[in-house]
């Protein structure tokens, strides 16, 4: 410390830097900005990382980013150190599977100075182009302007696929993407103009999905990796608050249901197994070859009272695309009452090794659970352990893989406990997970300012291109199409 004493008393503030930094002195304290960003692992098509000090900085600062041979310069700008995308685009493609070097220099009356460097991966492998996520209000009941954007992960840009402001404000939600294609999704419209928006190779159909049989409308998607298939949930939920609670919300399903929707056949199937009024079964997740359905069950209880005796199982059951049929055995992969949690949001990754998914205290909605986490279990060895390299003190959530299997973006809290933010994290073959990042902006403070949640974030390969007006005319006016009573 006390050569960092010593320097405050000679810092002075001086006029802006040229980019030309020769560190004249070297401490051994550590930068301000190393527990955020120290040891991360970036992908090489990533726009400029966010660079943010975790303590306020008094003193006129530079990051030097090298390697390579390369030396890029990076100074202040409304409170952030954002690199120049080109600048910064000609480094990581020069560190491909190789390091970045960061210095943190401060101007002193000696020279420059610097704090001890730490570094930054740059993997082989690139992440999906494109994240879409719906951006809404972090509110319970009431909402106004929501809707469906899109990001080039590859820079700042971003555009809405569809917001509510073009359909009367209703509620639009649980998009999803067949094997992270951008013209293969789904969405749903509530409220007014309610259906199911089935967007394919362009075309855009409109379902009604509620029948005699289901307890609701289809609910929490997933596609079949085969794209004939969508697996839903229907759900009878109800919203409880809480006056004196760390978490503020509860959504709780009182009966819930599996069902898989045929696309072509315009049917729904199921199975015993997975419409039981013993137990409620929910957020199904077919696996990466398609022929095994994942979901989440637990016993019925007595609710809303017994609302945190409620623990979600997670189990698997066999499925043939071919003959359209289920399996006659349920497994058990994760018990609950064993390991006292309730699982949500399993997802598996693309090469059939590993399954993420979210564990809470009790119940099934766990973005609003200050205590989920992120757990993974490797599917050839059965090893269930948490993720600990990804969680936090506040909420994780809602996950989504990258189409090669080596990055995860998923939702957490931990930012302010309030809004979600998109993380950005690597996990190499071996499982080894690292630590993440939050979604570069293009502005300094951006998250300070941006009164929104990012919502289901889902990676895809590329641009979702359905022409807007297309889509707002068929969410207005469009032709319904009823699906077929479930037999």
């Amino acid at each position: 410390m006390k050569h960092l004493l010593y320097c405050v008393l000679v810092l002075v503030g001086l006029g802006a830097c040229t980019p030309d930094v020769r560190v004249d002195v070297r401490w051994e304290e550590e930068s301000p900005f190393a527990g955020e960003y120290a040891g991360i692992v970036v992908p090489v098509n990533i726009a400029p990382l966010n660079f943010i000090p975790t303590d306020s900085l008094v003193f006129e600062s530079v990051l030097v980013l090298s390697g390579s041979g390369r030396r890029l310069v990076v100074r202040d700008k409304q409170g952030a150190f954002i690199p120049e995308l080109k600048a910064w685009k000609a480094l990581l493609s020069s560190l491909r599977g190789k390091e970045i070097e960061v210095e943190h220099c401060v101007k002193t009356e000696q020279g420059w100075a610097s704090y001890r460097p730490f570094t930054i991966a740059v993997a082989n492998e690139p992440i999906d182009p494109y994240l879409v996520y719906r951006l809404i209000p972090p509110g319970y009941e009431k909402w106004h302007e929501m809707g469906i954007y899109q990001r080039n992960l590859e820079n700042f840009e971003e555009q809405a696929v569809i917001a509510n402001r073009q359909t009367d404000y209703n509620c639009i939600n649980c998009h999803s993407f067949c094997d992270r294609d951008p013209d293969r999704m789904m969405l749903h419209m509530r409220a007014k103009h309610a259906g199911t928006l089935l967007i394919e190779q362009g075309g855009i159909t409109k379902l009604d999905t509620k029948t005699d049989r289901t307890l609701s409308s289809l609910v929490y998607p997933y596609w079949h990796p085969g794209g004939q298939f969508i697996a839903y949930s229907v759900n009878d939920t109800k919203q409880l608050f809480h006056v004196n609670h760390s978490n503020r919300i509860e959504v709780i399903d009182y009966a819930s249901d599996v069902v898989v929707y045929d696309v072509r056949r315009n049917e729904l199937l199921t199975t015993p197994a997975l419409f039981s009024k013993e137990n409620m079964e929910t957020f199904p997740a077919f696996s990466a070859d398609g022929t095994k359905l994942y979901f989440c069950s637990a016993s019925n209880q007595n609710m809303p009272e017994d609302y945190e005796k409620v623990r979600y199982h997670l189990c698997c059951i066999d499925f043939d695309a071919e003959t359209h049929s289920f399996g006659q055995q349920v497994d058990t992969l994760f018990h609950a009452e064993i390991n006292r949690k309730s699982v949500s949001f399993p997802r598996v990754s693309p090469d059939g090794h590993f399954l993420l998914m979210t564990l809470s205290d009790y119940g099934n909605f766990s973005i609003w659970h200050q205590e989920a986490d992120l757990w993974m279990i490797d599917l050839r060895t059965g090893k269930t352990e948490a993720v600990d390299e990804w969680n936090s003190s506040s909420v994780e959530s809602y996950h989504s893989w990258s189409s090669n299997g080596r990055w995860v973006v998923f939702s957490s809290r931990r930012g302010d406990g309030l809004y979600t933010r998109p993380y950005i994290a690597y996990m190499d073959h071996d499982g080894k997970a690292y630590k993440p990042f939050v979604l570069p902006q293009k502005e300094g403070g951006f998250y300070q300012r941006f009164m929104y949640s990012y919502n289901i974030p889902e990676l895809v390969k590329g641009p979702v291109e359905v022409d807007n007006r297309r889509l707002v005319k068929q969410a207005l006016d469009g032709e319904i199409i009823k699906v077929k009573e479930l037999e």
